[in-house]
C-alpha cells in the first residue's frame, strides 16, 4: 500500500469509528448519516464493532428508506434534512395513475390513524376493494406504496426490527438545493477523504444532479490528489489512529459500500465472495485495512472464513470478537 492510499485509509477508518469508539448508537448514526439496514442485525453488528451500546436500540433509531432507495436506521430529528435531498423526485405514478395513487395513500394513512399498522391486515382490507394486480403493487415485497409515503416523511417502520409501519411527521422543511451543502459537508466529515464520485454514489445523485456537487464551494475542504482524482476531507487537527491489524466489518459496512471505488479495501479477487449477485454485502474481516475474509452468525453459531492463511493470533482474535458479538446480540435481537 503506497503512502497516499494509506493516508486516505487511515482517515476514513478514523472518520468511520473503526480506530476509535462511539459509545452511543444515535450519535454513531448521526455522524455516519444513517446506518445501512437491509438486514436489521447489521445495524447491531456495526454499532458493536464501533463501541456503541445496544440498549434500547430498536426504538432509538428510525428505520426508513433513504439514499439510493436503501433502508437506513437514522436519528429521527435528522429525517427532514436527509429526506429533503430527494424531495419531490419519487412518486408512485410509474405503477398506477396519479389519482389512484393519491386515493390509496389517503386510505393507508386513514387506516393507520385508526390503529391499523400491519401490512397483512391492510392487505385483507384492500382485497375487498381492489383486484390482485393492484394489491401486489401496493404491498410489493420491495415496500410498495410505503416507500413513497416514507420518502415524503409520513411513515416509517414501527421500530428497527418490525415489519409494520407507523405514522410520523418528518416532512422536509428545505429544498434539495438548501439541504445539499450541509449533507455534503457531513458526508465529507465522516467519510472523507472522498471524491465527488463517492459523494454522488453515496447520496444517489445521478447524472445531472451530480453537477450540483461540483457547483458547491469545495475550497473550504482540504484535499489529497492521487491518480488524477481529488479526495476531499476536513482537517480538524485530530490525531488519526493507526490502521488496526484486525477489524470486523458489518454487512454493508460503510467502509465498503459508501465509495464508488472500493479496491483499496476490497481486493478484486475477493469481491464475488463479499458482494453477492443478489446485492447482499456480507460481514467481513479486514486485516491491516484490507478485506481478508468473511464472518457471520448463522443459526446462533459463529462462521469465520479467511480467504488466505493467517497467523494464529489473527484467527484467535477474530474468533474472540465474533463470539463477543454473538453473545451481545443474542441478548437484544
Amino acid at each position: 500500500m503506497d503512502k497516499i492510499t494509506e493516508q486516505i485509509l487511515r482517515r476514513r477508518i478514523h472518520g468511520l469509528f473503526l480506530s476509535r469508539k462511539c459509545e452511543r448508537i444515535d450519535e454513531l448514526s448521526r455522524e455516519l448519516l444513517g446506518l445501512h439496514c437491509w438486514f436489521h442485525r447489521n445495524v447491531a453488528f456495526s454499532a458493536l464493532i464501533r463501541g456503541a451500546e445496544l440498549s434500547g436500540w430498536k426504538n432509538t433509531l428510525t428505520k426508513t428508506w433513504l439514499y439510493r432507495g436503501t433502508l437506513h436506521g437514522v436519528v429521527f430529528d435528522d429525517l427532514p434534512l436527509l429526506l429533503a435531498l430527494h424531495s419531490g423526485e419519487f412518486s408512485f405514478e410509474w405503477l398506477m395513475e396519479k389519482e389512484q395513487a393519491r386515493e390509496i395513500s389517503e386510505k393507508i394513512i386513514g387506516l393507520m390513524e385508526d390503529g391499523v399498522y400491519s401490512r397483512a391486515e391492510m392487505r385483507c382490507i384492500f382485497a375487498s376493494e381492489y383486484d390482485s394486480h393492484v394489491i401486489e403493487k401496493i404491498f410489493s415485497p420491495w415496500g410498495g406504496i410505503f416507500v413513497y409515503l416514507a420518502r415524503l416523511g409520513k411513515v416509517a417502520f414501527r421500530n428497527m426490527t418490525s415489519r409494520d409501519f407507523d405514522l410520523i411527521s418528518a416532512e422536509p422543511r428545505q429544498t434539495a438545493e438548501e439541504a445539499l451543502p450541509e449533507i455534503f459537508r457531513r458526508f465529507i466529515s465522516a467519510y472523507g477523504p472522498a471524491t465527488i464520485e463517492d459523494a454522488s454514489w453515496f447520496l444517489g445523485l445521478w447524472k445531472e444532479r451530480k453537477k450540483e456537487l461540483i457547483a458547491l464551494n469545495l475550497e473550504e475542504f482540504s484535499r489529497i490528489e492521487q491518480d488524477k482524482k481529488v479526495y476531499y476531507y476536513i482537517e480538524n487537527g485530530n490525531v488519526m489512529g493507526d490502521i488496526p491489524e484486525l477489524t470486523l466489518l458489518s454487512g454493508f459496512d460503510p467502509l465498503i459500500v459508501s465509495y464508488a471505488e472500493r479496491s483499496a479495501v476490497l481486493p478484486i479477487e475477493y469481491k464475488s465472495s463479499v458482494v453477492l449477485k443478489s446485492g447482499i454485502c456480507n460481514p467481513t474481516i479486514a486485516v491491516n485495512g484490507q478485506v481478508a475474509g468473511i464472518w457471520n452468525i448463522k443459526k446462533g453459531e459463529p462462521i469465520i472464513e479467511f480467504f488466505s492463511e493467517q497467523p494464529v493470533r489473527i484467527k484467535e482474535r477474530a474468533s474472540d470478537l465474533v463470539e463477543d458479538i454473538k453473545r451481545r446480540t443474542a441478548e437484544v435481537i
